[in-house]
């Protein structure tokens, strides 16, 4: 594996894009996107210079986070391409080669920087505008009555990630998860706004893919010698909880800053675990059951609250604050001092779980709007494409409520947008305006080229973008038969020529 040059502070110059090096540059990122992206796409294993793990991905994300740029257009293209990553969770591969095709395709055009733009800007309003309107043959509506097509659009997310290294019935099993995860985040309740849950993905690593599951509530990982300590759990009603974020370790670094007066004969200390004693005091006199910490319970606390069964969990951590505090309806407390009641939550039911050689506290809520996605997978690496490919279905499910449509994907949607704008622009030449009545051809042929050039070599008549259930396509001189879905190219258009167009003003 080349070892590429080291990184270097950015630099502030001017540049043509017609350059010889930009081209270059352009050139080497365009190939390490299109060689990940699609059926045939192969495997990236990106290695820092100074050491560390070695990430094997084929995922935008992973490869642009771990890919350090130093050239100005490359990291505006993949400074763009992250962002639109983490606003819609997909496509990022589909956006930074289209960026990359307009820009290579304009230079061969000869036009004038102001003249593309115009003609991009003209060339976006006739795609969005046509797939936002009802006659767009590869526009799909979502029916949330009927699982069939969300289950299909998660199939579509986890079969495009090799790195994953799932069979079909692992495949199956995993998008079945993902679809159940998001529909307990879903409140069963609504009044004005819908208000959705959250899933928490909890490791699991060197487990068989098929012991994945989901689990409604938290589970929170315990110590099995924690666990056999507040066992057995029995009471008929509600647990009363209490949710810390401050530190209850005892140490004087939690004060905070300033200058602290201490008299003469006082112990630090002393008086520090006295005051957390007291506040053990006024938990177990309001009766409360469960007490969880963000950080660390002093060992005194801890067993001043068991003595008086009451169970105490700390180093929760902070990704954890936030479900918990949705789950329990606790509002987290941050100070030594006295408590109010209102403070308090409950949860419905805690039980011990163990899976594999990890043990956890189940807290089951009164309602379940945040569930817990326990994610198991062969070794580290394939377990850290799975969470990542996960999120991104969860994400983009999350968005079809917002937008509930969905795209034809497998090269149908690009192929059948290039037909349209050919036969639009055969039609109306002078639509883009009187100055611009010889161009228009020209950067119809460049946004054309740039869909087509990656995806299908061959169009395919509109026609055939009008069958939503089966498509056959040719990639590669391969026939395949697909049923996957691409989410929202509206979004990703817009994006990439607004990357483009960006880039354009360096000329």
């Amino acid at each position: 594996m080349s070892r590429l040059e080291a990184k270097k502070p950015s630099l502030c110059k001017s540049e043509p894009l017609t350059s010889e090096k930009v081209r270059a540059t352009l050139c080497v990122l365009k190939g390490i996107l299109t060689s990940s992206y699609g059926p045939s796409g192969r495997l990236k294993q990106v290695h820092n210079g100074l050491g560390g793990c070695v990430c094997t991905t084929s995922q935008s994300s992973a490869l642009l986070s771990n890919l350090p740029v130093t050239h100005p257009i490359l990291k505006i293209l993949t400074t763009s391409t992250k962002n639109h990553v983490s606003c819609f969770s997909d496509c990022g591969l589909f956006t930074a080669i289209l960026c990359c095709n307009l820009i290579e395709n304009v230079q061969r055009t000869g036009l004038t920087p102001t003249t593309v733009i115009k003609l991009n800007q003209h060339l976006l309003r006739l795609c969005t505008n046509y797939l936002k309107s009802e006659s767009c043959g590869c526009r799909i509506p979502v029916d949330f009555s009927s699982p069939q097509t969300l289950l299909c659009l998660v199939r579509s997310i986890v079969t495009s990630k090799p790195a994953c290294m799932l069979t079909r019935e692992e495949t199956d099993h995993i998008s079945a998860l993902v679809l159940k995860a998001f529909l307990l985040t879903i409140p069963e309740n609504t009044k004005d706004r819908l208000i959705l849950g959250k899933s928490i993905i909890v490791p699991l690593k060197g487990h068989r893919v098929l012991d994945s599951t989901v689990f409604p509530g938290i589970l929170i990982e315990v110590s099995e010698v924690q666990l056999m300590k507040i066992l057995p759990i029995k009471k008929s009603n509600a647990f009363k909880v209490a949710l810390f974020c401050a530190s209850l370790s005892g140490d004087l670094s939690d004060t905070g800053e300033g200058t602290m007066v201490v008299s003469s004969g006082v112990s630090l200390e002393n008086a520090v675990l006295e005051q957390l004693l007291n506040l053990g005091r006024q938990l177990v006199s309001d009766h409360v059951d469960l007490v969880m910490c963000q950080k660390v319970l002093h060992p005194s606390l801890k067993q001043f609250l068991s003595m008086h069964q009451v169970i105490a969990i700390d180093r929760v951590g902070v990704a954890l604050m936030e479900p918990l505090s949705k789950v329990t309806g606790t509002q987290p407390i941050g100070s030594l001092g006295s408590i109010s009641p209102s403070s308090y939550g409950s949860v419905k039911d805690l039980c011990p779980a163990k899976f594999g050689f990890k043990h956890f506290l189940h807290l089951i809520p009164n309602e379940a709007t945040i569930c817990s996605l326990l994610l198991c997978n062969r070794n580290d690496t394939a377990w850290d494409e799975l969470k990542l490919t996960c999120q991104t279905a969860l994400h983009v499910l999350q968005l079809t409520i917002k937008e509930p449509c969905v795209l034809l994907g497998g090269g149908c949607t690009e192929t059948h947008l290039a037909a349209y704008i050919r036969h639009k622009i055969s039609n109306r030449r002078t639509s883009a305006g009187k100055n611009h009545q010889l161009q228009v051809p020209a950067g119809k042929d460049v946004h054309c080229l740039s869909y087509k050039k990656w995806s299908i070599p061959a169009p395919q008549p509109m026609t055939s973008c009008h069958q939503p259930e089966l498509l056959w396509f040719f990639s590669n001189g391969l026939l395949f038969k697909t049923i996957l879905l691409d989410f929202l190219l509206l979004q990703k258009i817009t994006l990439l020529c607004f990357v483009c167009w960006t880039c354009l003003w360096f000329c």
